[in-house]
């Protein structure tokens, strides 16, 4: 018995067109301080208003939208948080995921609109991998992007066990960023010392997190260039935390084997990355992100778990393998023998 195929349709195709609806419409509940509010008991639109300040008018669209969107309920004329935007999107919670939204609206979004050129050339208009317009770049949101890595630091700190280890145990956070890899190790036990290397420009968002966290007395910080500036030796952790996507595949192969060799016999190399898979089909989240890298790098892209570890091998490690953590992709992890 034959079954008639289902009608095509351009349903799926039209909702692309309107992709960007959803980060615009969350960015502006964070900027008006919808979640906020709206946490821990459910208002109606004009109470809202009231406390956010913002036309009932624009409320009530980016609101219903929410509703849709299942990150707000709406019961009679209350509206409430769901679980997920009480966990994510309220700002003064430690959870708060916010700060990508405005991240994405207000420095991504405007040079995706170029896109169009970009693949024409295959070179951005403005990359974000040099250090000029870079560390404006990076300083202005790492802040932003710290709750993304730091569950995963915790279940990173807990398999590492550094704090059960004896004697000084010394980690290197390359491109430091906000320094969430190593703050999040450093918690491990008071053994723990790090060292935060980024561009001049970036270390003092570092140096600002670190001392929210009261963990200054045990860090040393060196700016310089990942490709020119020495990293020292005699490491036992080394981490690059989303930083091989940036520099592209030529430069993150000579800077796995850079790391190498600052790290002493037995010491781990930490790499967090969105991952794609081996025939670049999927995940569709870092496939986006392949495309993200293409419109801020020179040579920037998403890489495979089998081409990483092929790097690693090259560069000296043994067993690459994964860590599964909370994040766009598991860690790898491999050794120095």
């Amino acid at each position: 018995m034959s079954t008639t195929p289902a009608p095509v349709t351009p349903e799926r195709i039209m909702q692309f067109g309107w992709g960007y609806a959803p980060t615009l419409a969350i960015e502006a509940a964070i900027h008006h301080h919808v979640f906020d509010v709206l946490d821990g008991e459910p208002k109606t639109l004009t109470e809202t208003a009231a406390a956010t300040g913002a036309s009932e008018r624009g409320l009530r669209s980016i609101m219903n939208l929410l509703v849709g969107l299942g990150l707000l309920e709406r019961s009679g004329d209350k509206y409430r948080l769901t679980p997920e935007s009480e966990a994510f999107l309220v700002s003064t919670k430690p959870s708060f995921q916010g700060g990508m939204f405005k991240h994405i609206s207000r420095q991504l979004l405007p040079k995706w609109l170029g896109l169009n050129e970009v693949v024409a050339t295959g070179k951005p208009a403005r990359s974000v991998n040099v250090e000029g317009d870079g560390a404006a770049f990076f300083q202005a949101f790492v802040h932003d992007i710290f709750p993304m890595s730091y569950a995963a630091t915790q279940v990173l700190a807990a398999h590492l066990a550094l704090g059960k280890r004896e004697g000084t145990v010394r980690i290197l956070d390359l491109a430091a960023g906000s320094g969430v890899w190593s703050i999040g190790l450093m918690q491990s036990g008071p053994n723990v010392e790090a060292t935060a290397f980024d561009w001049e420009g970036v270390l003092p968002a570092t140096r600002a997190m670190v001392e929210r966290f009261g963990l200054t007395a045990r860090y040393n910080f060196i700016a310089g260039d990942l490709n020119t500036t020495p990293f020292g030796s005699g490491y036992d952790v080394a981490t690059l935390g989303h930083i091989l996507h940036s520099e592209g595949a030529a430069h993150s192969q000579t800077l796995l084997k850079k790391t190498f060799d600052a790290l002493k016999p037995g010491g781990t190399i930490v790499i967090a990355e969105f991952l794609v898979n081996a025939d670049r089909t999927g995940p569709p989240g870092s496939l986006i992100f392949a495309v993200n890298m293409l419109v801020n790098t020179e040579d920037g892209d998403a890489f495979s778990f089998e081409e990483i570890s092929k790097w690693l091998n090259a560069a000296g490690f043994v067993d690459a393998r994964t860590l599964d953590a909370p994040g766009p992709s598991p860690l790898i992890l491999a050794t120095k023998p």
